[in-house]
């Protein structure tokens, strides 16, 4: 009777740390925020063409994630899109001569906001809460990319037959 009390204790005991291991790893895959200064500020950027950036993504600067794409909105006037982003706080403030772009891991993975911190100068202002990064450069697409070669091989045909 012992033994099967035992045996009991350590497979509850075991299943227990599944369990622990298993919400471990769905708060990892679902990217909750546990670390940090836990203070942000919010700065605005409008693209272009956002691509299929979404809600969540990272914002890096070389490398290192800063900050998360926080909202994704269209604009009533011009109809482009704006990207809010949450910087946290101890990366600082960037001066507004900085540039965004949207980038992509690898050949087709996921994009992510890469910002270029501008030079600073005693009559550059830094960025605050709330404050748009004017310096974008969209997302590249990948068919339109594959269209414009297209259209470029179909243009090139054309013109040897013109030549001829």
């Amino acid at each position: 009777m012992q033994q099967t009390r035992k045996v009991e204790f350590f497979v509850g005991l075991f299943v227990l740390a599944g369990m622990a291991a298993l919400l471990m790893l769905l708060l990892k895959v679902a990217d909750v925020r546990s670390g940090g200064s836990g203070e942000y500020y919010t700065l605005n950027a409008q693209f272009d063409n956002i691509g299929s950036l979404k809600s969540r993504s990272p914002v890096k600067i070389g490398g290192v994630v800063v900050g998360r794409v926080e909202g994704i909105t269209l604009d009533t006037e011009s109809y482009l899109p704006v990207v809010s982003m949450e910087i946290d706080k101890q990366f600082g403030q960037f001066p507004e001569t900085s540039a965004a772009q949207i980038l992509t891991s690898g050949l087709i993975g996921e994009q992510y906001i890469g910002i270029v911190p501008g030079f600073i100068d005693e009559d550059i202002d830094m960025l605050g809460n709330g404050d748009y990064i004017e310096d974008t450069k969209s997302a590249l697409v990948l068919e339109d990319m594959i269209g414009q070669v297209l259209y470029s091989i179909g243009g090139d045909s054309s013109d040897k037959s013109e030549e001829e």
